[in-house]
């Protein structure tokens, strides 16, 4: 892959630790940019080398939000203004994505002010991972690729060899993606049925189905502040679980989460690498995404189908 020279990899400021990742993984350097920032805050985005012609693939998560969308849509401009030839945006975590609807009067929609600041600063097709809500892709007029984390946590699950394997969901609206990894793995489905008094916060929850006796793994598309997964798992284990696990593709893990992992019943909660994380948790585990990632840049750049990526 590494003679090709037809594209170019760079990163924004938080994710270059994954953007080195995928460059290692496709054999090519990571791209000279450079993110000059004044002091009150504001920055400008150099690229210090010619990008002219080439497929430039932009590697930027939106966590923390608002400083790295920003960054983001710098790139995108500099990219359109240097002539690049296309322009992809690699997000494998797509922030606002939990702004995806109307859910109560007088709300704005977030992820789809998100696709259209993106397109109008011009790029031409999106990566991204496991998105909040698959119908965000739906938000953009370009390509978007809609990548699976299950690609490298089913491989995990599996390698624990546990009997008795019980897939959960944290809530009703997770069900859809519960039940995928359930009919992968030939195992029962339980949910857990939650209200909220107000965001972040939980009043009730209750548990459907059986989970005695069982090895439960708790499946999810992000952990925020960590509240609705570490209580469904203090449930189940009350409720005679053998034991509790947990799987999410995006560790927000923001505010009191840490804390709340470390002093549950979760004998472990993995993540893919989409967002760093630097808090010291040793129920935390993390698996990269940077060769899935490299995988689908590879066959974009060579126009071949991204199939091969899915599992479920």
């Amino acid at each position: 892959m590494s003679e090709n020279n037809s594209f170019l990899v760079f990163s924004g400021t938080k994710t270059r630790y994954l953007a080195e990742k995928i460059c290692a993984s496709l054999g090519c350097p990571l791209g000279n940019l450079v993110m000059t920032r004044f002091s009150d805050g504001e920055f400008v985005v150099s690229y210090e080398q010619s990008i002219r012609g080439k497929d430039v693939f932009l590697v930027q998560s939106t966590f923390p939000n608002s400083d790295n969308l920003m960054e983001l849509l710098l790139m995108i401009d500099a990219a359109k203004r240097a002539s690049a030839r296309h322009i992809i945006a690699v997000m494998p975590y797509f922030g606002w994505a939990r702004q995806d609807r109307k859910d109560k009067p007088r709300v704005s929609i977030g992820a789809k002010l998100v696709a259209d600041l993106l397109s109008v600063a011009g790029i031409d097709r999106l990566m991204t991972m496991d998105l909040h809500a698959d119908q965000i892709q739906g938000f953009f007029n370009v390509p978007v690729d809609h990548l699976y984390a299950s690609g490298v946590l089913l491989p995990y699950v599996q390698s624990l060899h546990l009997k008795d394997l019980v897939i959960a969901s944290p809530d009703v609206g997770g069900s859809k993606r519960a039940n995928t990894y359930a009919k992968y793995l030939g195992c029962p489905l339980v949910l857990c049925n939650k209200t909220r008094a107000r965001a972040n916060v939980i009043d009730t929850m209750q548990i459907i189905g059986d989970v005695k006796d069982k090895n439960v793994i708790i499946v999810d598309d992000m952990v925020d502040t960590a509240g609705t997964i570490t209580k469904a798992a203090d449930i189940m284990k009350e409720a005679g679980a053998k034991s509790v696990r947990a799987i999410a593709s995006h560790c927000v893990m923001s505010g009191p989460a840490t804390e709340r992992v470390e002093a549950s019943a979760l004998e472990e909660i993995v993540f893919t690498d989409s967002i760093p994380y630097t808090d010291r948790c040793s129920k935390v585990k993390q698996i990269s995404v940077a060769d899935m990632f490299a995988h689908t840049i590879e066959r974009v750049v060579n126009n071949e189908s991204i199939s091969s990526q899915y599992l479920i």
